[in-house]
């Protein structure tokens, strides 16, 4: 195996690893909840079927999400201007209470680790991380 795979099984481990860590001590909604908040948080309103493709579950599940989330006054259905006969998801103030409340967790969770945790010698290391880890997922290799 190259050093670029070992390596690249090393990260895709330690950062699937965090990410279950930081959702654990964090998340106070579910993991569908959670993602199709921060989708619609992040991408605007949508409508279920677009979830559904970006979430990478079936229609039926985003559907129900919806209905979940809708109950909970997370979300609203609204018609989308530019098809009368589709509905668009669009999140409440509450859901972007929400979606904020766990987005300060997973950052209060995340700080505090890193300050009992590191060093300032690897608080700097870890400054460039994110940096990096923007670059990789700018990759494009043709297949995507």
């Amino acid at each position: 195996m190259k050093n670029e795979e070992i390596l690249a099984d090393r990260l895709r481990e330690s950062v699937g690893r965090f990410v279950r860590v930081t959702r654990a001590h964090a998340d106070s909604l579910s993991g569908p909840h959670t993602s199709t908040l921060g989708l619609l948080s992040r991408e605007g309103d949508a409508t279920i079927a677009a979830l559904a493709q970006r979430r990478g579950v079936r229609h039926q599940s985003a559907s129900r999400t919806v209905l979940e989330l809708q109950d909970l006054g997370y979300v609203r259905r609204r018609p989308d201007p530019a098809d009368g006969r589709a509905v668009l998801v669009a999140l409440t103030e509450a859901g972007r209470e929400a979606v904020e409340a766990d987005r300060r967790a997973r950052r209060d969770w995340m700080a505090g680790a890193i300050a009992v945790t590191l060093d300032a010698d690897e608080r700097r290391q870890l400054e460039a991380l994110p940096g990096l880890l923007d670059r990789l997922a700018a990759y494009d290799d043709g297949q995507g």
